[in-house]
């Protein structure tokens, strides 16, 4: 009769209807945008000076509970290479920040365009992000030091975009800036460690300048007075690029600040940036003062695919 009609009719004409909807609602947008081309000659007039596109920004839910309201937001900014493990290693540290609530994820990627594999990756992993691209010059060896290490101009870029972005309304925007690279392992409670920063927090990490860990020298009074190294020990600031985190405040207010492309040498790059942002007494020492290892340098290895061959044995279209 017409019950049987109208079932008829919801589930072969209203429930398609309904459920493309749906699908439009929680597919995240994809902004087409052009390339920030001006910077991939990498100098630091660039850097400083011209606006970065918006890039790909995609909104989804995360796994995490979602506090908008009494949490800071951590901004994550992840340089990224084309390699065989790219997709793993961005696999392996997205199961971990999809645990984050107010997670903001900035991947940069080395590279002309935007690649497909890592658009499609982020738009199906259920975060938030930013996805940029900034091509990196070959690298020169003079003096055997390289001039443009790899992943300071994407982390660049990574900060031009949070100054375009919040840099007009600064006070509005609370949040925290950390550099977290795609190979490395963090600790869940790396980030709630993090969260609270102030101005700039610091603490150990792991497998780095040939040591068990590096870490910042903490008083009885809880503040930094110098570094567990071996590596350079009277840098300023002698610590990892993963031991440290940056009010998001304190970016916007120092817009002069940020990774020197040129003049710098390698491993010095952390400790000139902090430079322009904080002097030792207004470090914050977290992970019981830095007496916790929350962070660890690791590095996947290298896998053997000499049987690919020149041409590829394997259906080069089956995306790894």
């Amino acid at each position: 009769g017409w019950c049987h009609n109208y079932s008829f009719l919801f589930f072969h004409f209203l429930f398609p209807v309904i459920s493309l909807t749906f699908c439009l609602v929680l597919t995240p947008p994809t902004i087409s945008t052009p390339n920030f081309q001006n910077c991939t000659e990498l100098n630091d007039d660039c850097v400083m000076n011209n606006s970065v596109e918006p890039g790909a920004v995609g909104k989804e839910h995360t796994y995490g509970p979602s506090q908008p309201n009494i949490l800071p937001t951590i901004y994550v900014i992840t340089p990224t290479y084309s390699r065989p493990v790219q997709k793993a290693e961005l696999t392996r540290l997205a199961n971990t920040l999809l645990h984050v609530p107010n997670l903001h994820w900035i991947i940069v990627e080395d590279s002309i365009n935007k690649t497909l594999l890592v658009s499609r990756f982020l738009q199906g992993i259920g975060l938030n992000y930013t996805h940029l691209n900034v091509k990196t010059t070959r690298r020169v060896r003079r003096a055997k030091v390289h001039l443009v290490p790899r992943g300071m101009a994407q982390r660049n870029l990574g900060l031009r975009w949070l100054r375009d972005t919040f840099g007009h309304s600064a006070a509005d925007h609370h949040g925290v800036v950390y550099f977290g690279d795609d190979d490395n392992t963090y600790s869940l409670e790396l980030f709630e460690e993090m969260r609270s920063t102030r101005k700039v927090s610091v603490w150990p990490v792991a497998f780095v300048g040939g040591l068990r860990y590096e870490s910042p020298k903490v008083n009885k009074m809880g503040k930094v007075y110098g570094w567990k190294t071996k590596f350079s020990p009277r840098r300023p600031f002698a610590i990892d690029m993963a031991g440290f985190a940056v009010n998001l405040q304190l970016i916007l207010s120092k817009p002069q600040a940020y990774f020197k492309l040129k003049g710098v040498k390698t491993g010095h790059l952390e400790s000139k940036l902090l430079a322009e942002l904080v002097t030792l007494s207004d470090l914050e020492p977290k992970a019981a003062n830095c007496k916790k290892v929350l962070v660890w340098h690791t590095r996947t290895e290298k896998p053997i695919l000499l049987n690919e061959g020149k041409k590829g044995f394997t259906d080069l279209n089956v995306e790894v």
